[in-house]
């Protein structure tokens, strides 16, 4: 029971998103589509951090993998859309395995520092390698490049559509993965990491696995976003795109499926209103933040589930 009422909860939420479509004004169907894009992002961070316990500070690079496999593979090599969307994954899921390999030598903070400087490489090497990157000038991607089975991408329609596609394929998956015997080794790794190597697993391997799968989410959401906003520069890949996916987890709620998606929602609109508002934005950002750690520690859908809807995956 409790799992079909997670599911359908799930499906109401793609149905509402599709639904809104021809709802939204171009500016809020843009603005959507980068949202369910980022959230696809923020799922992958949450897969790592929110149910395998894993505080990573350098998912900027994943990120910047997938954007720049697709980016550079469209503007460089010839790919065409789909192979780029396809690359981008690929990509960062290698980077996130040849990472975790190293840095899941360690553990707590020092995880958390490995990472950030992983990241901070990445970012630099990007500034390094100007002349093939175009560093924070950034490679804008023809419009005549992003055209999938004679789609064109650039559209305010068929972006919205492809960047639903791929969340609604990222939620799906992601919410089978939390259900399944592997999601549950994760949580399990999460909170009592001692009982779960005793019962046998290898903790390792489980947070190894989980951290190549957040990459190929980040990757995925990298390459989406570098064809369907046209768009790759230094500025993805620096650290800021390593904070934003924690915090849209933080306040979605961290170990819920639907969390990410809340989180990149309220805050991109938040940050968008008060930025329109007062060049002060960021503090009241931060000031949304202070209240949210203080009444709602574990985020919005985290307290909902902590009070009373105990089925919320």
């Amino acid at each position: 029971m409790r799992d079909m009422k997670a599911f359908f909860l799930h499906l109401a939420v793609l149905a509402a998103l599709l639904a809104a479509l021809p709802l939204l004004s171009a500016y809020h169907v843009t603005n959507v589509a980068k949202i369910m894009v980022l959230a696809v992002y923020a799922m992958g961070y949450n897969i790592a951090f929110g149910y395998t316990g894993l505080l990573s500070l350098g998912h900027a690079l994943f990120f910047a993998a997938g954007l720049y496999a697709a980016g550079m593979g469209i503007s460089q090599f010839g790919l065409g859309s789909a192979g780029a969307l396809v690359a981008g994954p690929v990509a960062g899921g290698l980077i996130a395995a040849a990472v975790g390999l190293l840095a899941l030598r360690t553990a707590g903070v020092a995880f958390m520092i490995v990472t950030l400087m992983f990241a901070q490489a990445g970012y630099l090497t990007v500034l390094y390698f100007v002349r093939y990157t175009r560093g924070d000038e950034g490679i804008v991607l023809d419009r005549a490049a992003r055209m999938l089975g004679g789609v064109d991408l650039s559209g305010d329609t068929p972006r919205y559509l492809l960047a639903f596609a791929l969340f609604a394929v990222a939620l799906l998956v992601n919410l089978a993965l939390v259900r399944s015997p592997f999601g549950r080794v994760m949580i399990a790794m999460r909170e009592n990491e001692a009982r779960s190597r005793m019962l046998g697993y290898n903790p390792y391997t489980v947070k190894l696995t989980a951290l190549v799968v957040s990459g190929v989410y980040a990757g995925a959401a990298g390459a989406a976003y570098a064809v369907l906003f046209g768009y790759v520069g230094a500025s993805l890949a620096s650290v800021q795109y390593s904070i934003l996916p924690l915090l849209y987890v933080l306040l979605g709620g961290a170990g819920t499926v639907l969390g990410p998606l809340l989180g990149a929602l309220l805050m991109f609109y938040l940050i968008d209103y008060a930025s329109s508002a007062t060049s002060a934005y960021q503090f009241i950002v931060g000031a949304v933040l202070v209240v949210l750690v203080l009444f709602a520690p574990k985020g919005i859908l985290g307290t909902l589930r902590e009070r009373g809807l105990r089925w919320l995956p």
